[in-house]
């Protein structure tokens, strides 16, 4: 267990607010219980979501690790809240699709559930004023959100990311639909995993009956949203200890 001190707040999102503390390389993040989607239009929370999306994040973060991509995490030290090393966030939501769901299916008129020829992976400038818009690699490039040689790197790790959640959770019994990461810079220049891995930034159905588990349950109104991310750490649990 590291030894800091939790300082002021620096910042707080949609879905977690992040603490300085005595260190200047490492921050806190605190993981909330609310809920919004739709860039935030549709507002919600639920009692211990906060502690269930630290929880299976810490999950996944340590199987990652396993594989030797670096990654921002270092411990988890309360039911909400993990420390984690300070990063410069790359501007960019970085999204693998592996089915057709969501606006995907809506963008292109076709039927969910039609599993891709080969991963998609897409990405997005994190702005909450212009709601995420798509972007391609030359206008990253052009705007300067990224490198060229910095956004290679990113696709590989995405792609090896992908890999590594696809048998978690097939065996899971869940198909891993889409998800969405982010990546931060260390003062090293080293690009590594940030963020989270949760529920909310991921689709998982139910690989026979393709029950939607994740936040599409809070999007949608399916209900029993809780239960959704319950059954997923249940289900990471079992097969990650």
């Amino acid at each position: 267990m590291s030894t800091f001190e939790i300082e002021h707040q620096i910042y707080e999102g949609k879905a977690k607010k992040i603490f300085a503390t005595n260190d200047d390389f490492k921050v806190v993040m605190e993981f909330k219980n609310d809920l919004t989607a739709f860039n935030a239009l549709k507002k919600g929370q639920f009692e211990g979501k906060g502690e269930l999306n630290c929880e299976i994040s810490t999950l996944i973060f340590k199987e990652i690790a396993k594989h030797k991509i670096s990654l921002h995490w270092i411990e988890t030290f309360e039911k909400n809240k993990m420390l984690v090393q300070k990063t410069e966030i790359i501007p960019l939501e970085v999204v693998v699709r592996n089915r057709i769901a969501g606006s995907l299916a809506k963008k292109f008129k076709m039927p969910e559930g039609e599993v891709l020829k080969l991963a998609l992976l897409e990405f997005y400038y994190k702005n909450d004023e212009l709601q995420d818009p798509f972007v391609s690699d030359d206008q990253i490039i052009a705007f300067g959100w990224s490198t060229a040689a910095d956004l290679a790197i990113v696709k590989k790790i995405t792609l090896q990311i992908n890999e590594i959640l696809k048998d978690i959770f097939k065996k899971c019994g869940l198909s891993l639909v889409d998800f969405k990461i982010e990546f931060g810079k260390l003062p090293s220049g080293e690009i590594i995993l940030a963020d989270e891995i949760s529920p909310d930034s991921m689709r998982l159905w139910d690989s026979v009956t393709n029950e939607k588990m994740d936040k599409d349950r809070f999007r949608f109104d399916l209900g029993d949203v809780k239960t959704g991310y319950q059954t997923i750490l249940n289900k990471l649990k079992e097969v990650l200890s």
